[in-house]
């Protein structure tokens, strides 16, 4: 192993007296395999096949957590439910994000039922403080929470952009070491895109019944209510004005991102029984209330045949068998999981969601000898998400037929889910006739800590950050250490080549690549992605305001669910760095916020 996979497994993954990764897969595939009541034994030798030669790498809770006798969660990331809007009720809220993170798991909160800053409370008659001064509680106990270690506590929140406090919202990060354990998302709704783009008023509202008296109302949907509600107009604001101060925050502290809530809901899966609001804290799954994120990602550099020659080829038939077996192991996490919740639980059985992903595909593109952003590189990666996709849905039909159907599968409506639709014929008959065992079975995340342990492999869908950089990583005692790394793709190439400088063809870095590139190649994986994406669209310090106001237009037209930025700036920190011209990483790999 490589000395950062190394450190990574030996500080965040190996358990008591394992003495090698080997030991950890061993242990990973036989936890995960007893959950089967037929041939368990040959379940866990298919997933330590698909575990030892890292084809596969499983989230890491987990790594961390799957056969040891730590009363831990299995899952990376939950989403909490509503926060009521009451003392009692936000500090109930709180307990159960705090007994959530305390057992491993990151949260994701919609903070938009709270009342707005300056209200006054009916009952108490006191003047309500607002969202962004009770995200500050949230933000002190995941820092007390988890204090030590080389592990650190990840926190998504996110409000609605008619809420009154959304300009609030929007530059609660602008100050050095204010919430830096959060992310921000806005939830954009397309009437608010709408109102953007025709120059309209845009009225910020509550629901009516936290106000005493008479006022305007209108009808709006709003998280923790079954149905749309009368809310009052608080006051108006020129859309395009809040639009530009989105997009000015962004521009300047990469914060917040914006999530196109309507998109979102509408593509669900799940849309006749649940409502999203929130994602877990880098925003690869959008979630319902107490949902959860069972994740792991195939690692691409395993299956790319005679690499860096003219034979170089993907081995899809590998891809999708491995995609088959990974899609049984993540089921079988859900079985074999502790719930800091019971409502956790629950969602997590009745939905029985999971998310395989990938990472590894810059290098990919590297060892076949394409550039990235290409038209080659966007086909290719769009061949190799669907066949995993496709792959995994055929094993999710194979598993309902096995092991039963997830209990909120109502056949009727769950077909007449867009992205069912869109599905081979094949797969919708075997849905229709036998049903399905996983209610979303794709995910694209980050991989920031699992694609060190694979060797420093490229993370997720993103570009190479650099041929060489420095990161820093957190210890056990909660410090950090740095280490020089070598992008995996070139090292590889240098030892194939026996060449100790230059580049191999393709070699392309973050820094070089066009906004549209970056746009292009996650809009190239969103038809095959039924969850949604990870993904940072890296922006140089010198591109003007006018054309970064672009990307998130473009973004929205794309069809993504989502769309976040980074641009270097002085509030953000750094984890990453590239010699000295001191290149920042993107916003959600920070030191304080080390997802795994």
């Amino acid at each position: 192993m490589a000395d950062i996979s190394h450190h990574i497994w030996e500080t965040k993954y190996r358990y008591a007296h394992e003495r090698t990764i080997t030991d950890s897969w061993r242990r990973i595939a036989c936890a995960l395999a007893a959950v089967e009541s037929s041939d368990p034994i040959g379940w866990e030798a298919r997933f330590f096949r698909v575990l030892q030669d890292f084809k596969f790498l499983p989230g890491g809770r987990i790594q961390a957590g799957a056969g040891t006798t730590r009363n831990v969660t299995l899952f990376n990331c939950f989403v909490m439910g509503p926060i009521e809007d009451s003392i009692p009720g936000i500090f109930k809220a709180l307990q159960q994000g705090a007994v959530t993170m305390q057992q491993g798991g990151g949260i994701g909160l919609d903070f938009s039922t709270l009342r707005p800053r300056g209200t006054l409370a009916k009952s108490a008659g006191t003047v309500a403080s607002g969202p962004v001064s009770f995200m500050q509680v949230w933000e002190a106990m995941c820092g007390t929470i988890l204090s030590t270690g080389a592990r650190r506590g990840a926190m998504m929140a996110t409000l609605r952009c008619d809420h009154p406090d959304i300009e609030e919202f929007v530059a609660a990060k602008q100050q050095p070491g204010q919430l830096r354990r959060f992310n921000l998302s806005i939830q954009v709704t397309d009437a608010f895109m709408a109102a953007v783009r025709s120059h309209a008023e845009w009225p910020l509202v509550f629901p009516a019944a936290a106000f005493d008296g008479d006022g305007e109302t209108v009808l709006r949907e709003w998280p923790g209510q079954a149905r749309a509600v009368p809310c009052r107009v608080i006051r108006g604001v020129r859309a395009r004005q809040l639009w530009d101060r989105i997009l000015q925050a962004t521009y300047d502290y990469s914060e917040p991102g914006v999530l196109f809530i309507d998109r979102i809901n509408q593509l669900n899966n799940l849309w006749y029984c649940e409502r999203i609001t929130a994602t877990n804290p880098c925003g690869e799954i959008p979630l319902p209330a107490y949902g959860a994120c069972d994740l792991g990602s195939l690692n691409l550099t395993c299956f790319v045949r005679s690499p860096f020659t003219q034979e170089a080829r993907i081995d899809f038939e590998s891809i999708a068998e491995t995609a088959q077996i990974a899609v049984r192991l993540l089921d079988n996490v859900i079985d074999a999981s502790r719930f800091p919740l019971p409502e956790q639980a629950e969602n997590a059985h009745h939905s029985r969601r999971i998310g395989l992903g990938i990472t590894g595909l810059a290098d990919v593109f590297v060892m076949l000898g394409l550039t990235y952003g290409s038209d080659r590189s966007l086909s290719l990666a769009a061949d190799i998400m669907r066949c995993i996709c496709h792959a995994a849905y055929r094993a999710s039909v194979a598993l309902a037929k096995e092991k039963t159907r997830f209990p909120y599968f109502e056949p009727d409506k769950y077909l007449q889910s867009p992205f069912i639709r869109n599905l081979p014929q094949d797969i919708q008959q075997g849905i229709s006739a036998h049903g399905i065992r996983n209610s979303h079975l794709i995910a694209i995340a980050p991989t920031g800590t699992i694609s060190l342990l694979g060797g420093n492999v490229s993370s997720g869908l993103e570009p190479i950050f650099a041929a060489s950089y420095n990161r820093k990583v957190l210890v056990e005692n909660g410090t950090a250490k740095d280490f020089v790394l070598t992008d995996y793709a070139l090292r590889r190439w240098r030892e194939k080549s026996a060449q100790a400088k230059g580049l191999p063809g393709g070699f392309i870095t973050a820094s070089e690549l066009s906004v549209r590139a970056h746009i292009a190649m996650q809009a190239a994986l969103q038809p095959f992605v039924d969850n949604s994406i990870s993904k940072t669209i890296n922006v140089p310090p010198d591109c003007p305001f006018s054309e970064f106001k672009q990307i998130y237009d473009l973004a929205y037209d794309q069809g993504l669910k989502g769309c976040t930025t980074f641009r270097p700036n002085p509030t953000t920190g750094t984890v990453l760095s590239e010699g000295a011209a001191g290149v920042e990483a993107p916003h959600c790999c920070v030191l304080e916020r080390e997802a795994d």
